[in-house]
């Protein structure tokens, strides 16, 4: 369940950019913006002093920058979703805020409904990624970029390969993308980018709906758990 107010962190070098995002969404009932930073080392320090619910992070920071930021929170706080909110799109940095773990990319100029709609999304342990953004990784799955093992050629029955299959077995456990990474002897970065394959294959949206379907088309077995 949802929190009954959504505290907000707020990262932004840009005074006046900071300011109107503050301002708009402290209009949001349920939305509370209970701190800000202009830089990660900021953010970092202010994430434990206050109860945080999901950081909305620029990525052109001063100092250690935004990717490195999101970092350095998500394995200190690997269950507060981090929320990138940036300018650029190009694709290697959208592979890198997979890599450091955020759970959304927004760019700016976004309309302030859905921005709103992403932020009450990832708080409720959702991905958002907008739509260049999932261009960028569907191309890149196609392209085999994401997959680290690729020898593992799906029947046609089954568009999941036996890694995506132990991982959404996984889900159906209840486990988090870190108790994965640690069942399967790999980072949670890999694990979250093989969740994007998997729901981008079953054309799904978020987790729930993915473990349904896959159980509904028998790709996993209902009782199926790995130790």
């Amino acid at each position: 369940m949802l929190p009954t107010s959504i505290k907000i962190l707020l990262v932004e070098d840009d005074e006046l950019f900071r300011l109107g995002l503050h301002v708009r969404l402290q209009q949001e009932t349920g939305l509370e913006i209970i701190a800000e930073a202009e830089d990660g080392e900021t953010a970092i320090e202010l994430i434990k002093q206050n109860p945080v619910d999901v950081v909305l992070l620029d990525v052109g920071l001063p100092g250690i920058g935004g990717i490195e930021a999101c970092r350095q929170i998500k394995q200190q706080n690997p269950n507060l979703p981090v929320l990138v909110l940036t300018s650029h799109s190009q694709k290697p940095l959208i592979t890198r805020l997979i890599e450091a773990g955020a759970q959304g990319y927004c760019l700016k100029g976004i309309a302030a409904e859905k921005l709103v709609l992403a932020l009450r999304s990832v708080a409720a342990g959702a991905s958002w990624w907008d739509e260049t953004a999932t261009k960028e990784i569907r191309s890149s799955l196609e392209l085999g970029l994401y997959q680290s093992d690729s020898e593992n050629i799906s029947k046609p029955a089954n568009p999941l390969t036996q890694r995506e299959q132990e991982i959404l077995s996984l889900l159906a456990a209840g486990k988090t993308n870190q108790q994965i990474a640690l069942a399967l002897y790999i980072t949670p970065g890999t694990v979250r980018v093989h969740v994007h394959a998997i729901l981008h294959k079953l054309e799904v949206s978020d987790r729930a709906q993915a473990v349904v379907v896959a159980l509904q088309k028998g790709l996993i077995k209902s009782d199926s758990k790995l130790e």
